[in-house]
């Protein structure tokens, strides 16, 4: 078998006003969905995160790997490796600079599983070792945000919404704002566990808003807080004592492995990161530093599915608990996610998951359904899912006529208030 084309359409869909540490989500999220043709008629499909330089890389990807075998993966990534050999990635998304071979590997490492899942009629999960788990548990990632529904409409409310598309696109800007988005992700997907994105107002507010939080669902939903290392480490020590007893995982609250592993010695709640420590070469000063408790992975990022399972194990071998980062994303990336999931035997928590706050998508059958706040995978070949080319066409014409080719959450923010910086608001 041989690979005949690389196929890379950029789409854009809506996304509401969500604040974070960087800024704002622009009305529209960008990804770039990724189909690798072969010459037996097989097609593998992939997701990643948009942007103009992973599109130009995308193109010195599909010119180095044409004509291999999907089969052949090891194979793959050193061509990678050898075309993009010194070559720092300058696609930055608030984790800093990648190594653009491990990122673009990343991104073509789904498409490949699913050609070779569909070539030999398994599923992704059973290529990964099968599986531990029926079903994967994900959590209720929760936003400070404006009112608005995102996409065309902005800042205004879709007249057309229902349910929790209508509930979504209430403002979030207080603790009880904040509670009233957790009832109603929580009724509709049955999550039960709860992450709030932080690193937006002053940390008394946002400390304020996990304890609300804790009072409205009680001590049988954990808790989790990702101030997006926005804060100092005085200021994570103050607010870390508050939240002792409250929080299932602290996540990213200040910058730098060296500053974690010194508020790791200063608190007692169990330290999260998927920025401080975001690659393999970074693992050996975590846990000579002890910086953390877990790793939270992204097959995005880490090097694709198998890289992953890797990851795995060696979280195994030094003690460390493991999840997965989530970002602004659609089905595939989210079964691709879920297969994982299911074959990881060292995961240990819930999944992070955007998957609410978008409301389109590119495969058949539409959007997929949690149940309980979980989802499992089929025994169907590869991903077990199809594109759906006439939502795919649409959410590229979205992408032609948005006018947004790359991400910048401090742009959007300045469109709000002018004078706010990245720097502005550093606690």
């Amino acid at each position: 078998m041989k690979i005949t084309d690389i196929v890379v359409t950029p789409i854009a869909f809506t996304d509401p006003p969500l604040l974070n540490a960087a800024g704002l989500h622009a009305p529209y999220a960008l990804r770039i969905i990724i189909e690798i043709k072969t010459d037996e008629g097989i097609t593998g499909i992939g997701e990643i995160a948009g942007g103009s330089s992973v599109l130009d890389s995308l193109q010195k990807v599909k010119e180095t790997i044409v004509g291999m075998d999907p089969f052949e993966r090891n194979a793959i990534r050193l061509a990678i490796d050898n075309k993009f050999l010194s070559v720092m990635d300058s696609m930055s998304v608030g984790y800093g600079h990648r190594n653009v071979a491990v990122r673009m590997f990343s991104a073509i490492d789904v498409a490949l599983f699913d050609i070779i899942g569909k070539a030999v009629g398994k599923p992704v999960v059973d290529l990964l070792g099968g599986r531990v788990r029926d079903r994967v548990d994900f959590s209720a990632y929760l936003f400070y945000k404006y009112e608005g529904a995102g996409g065309p409409f902005g800042f205004k409310r879709n007249p057309n919404a229902t349910g929790w598309h209508k509930d979504k696109e209430e403002a979030a800007l207080d603790p009880d704002g904040v509670v009233y988005q957790a009832k109603a992700m929580c009724k509709e997907f049955g999550f039960k566990s709860i992450k709030l994105k932080a690193g937006v107002f002053h940390p008394q507010v946002e400390t304020d808003t996990i304890l609300a939080l804790r009072k409205a669902f009680g001590e049988s939903y954990p808790l989790r807080i990702d101030p997006n290392a926005i804060w100092s480490l005085e200021t994570s020590i103050k607010y870390g004592h508050m939240l002792e007893g409250v929080l299932e995982y602290f996540e990213d609250p200040c910058k730098s492995q060296e500053s974690m592993a010194a508020l790791r010695k200063e608190i007692s709640i169990p330290l999260a990161t998927n920025m401080c420590t975001t690659s393999f070469g970074e693992i050996p000063s975590d846990v000579a530093l002890g910086a953390d408790d877990i790793i939270l992975s992204d097959h995005h990022i880490w090097g694709g599915l198998d890289a992953t399972m890797q990851l795995g194990r060696i979280c195994s071998t030094f003690g460390l608990g493991l999840s997965m980062h989530s970002n602004s994303h659609l089905g595939i990336s989210l079964t691709a996610m879920t297969h994982l999931g299911c074959a990881l035997p060292e995961l240990s928590y819930a999944m992070d998951t955007h998957y609410p706050w978008q409301s389109e998508e590119v495969i058949k059958g539409g959007r997929i359904q949690f149940e309980d706040g979980s989802l499992g995978v089929s025994n169907e070949p590869g991903l077990g899912i199809e594109l759906d080319y006439e939502q795919l066409e649409k959410l590229h014409q979205n992408y032609l006529n948005c006018g947004i080719i790359d991400r910048n959450d401090e742009i959007e923010m300045q469109k709000v208030n002018p004078d706010w910086t990245f720097a502005s608001h550093v606690y």
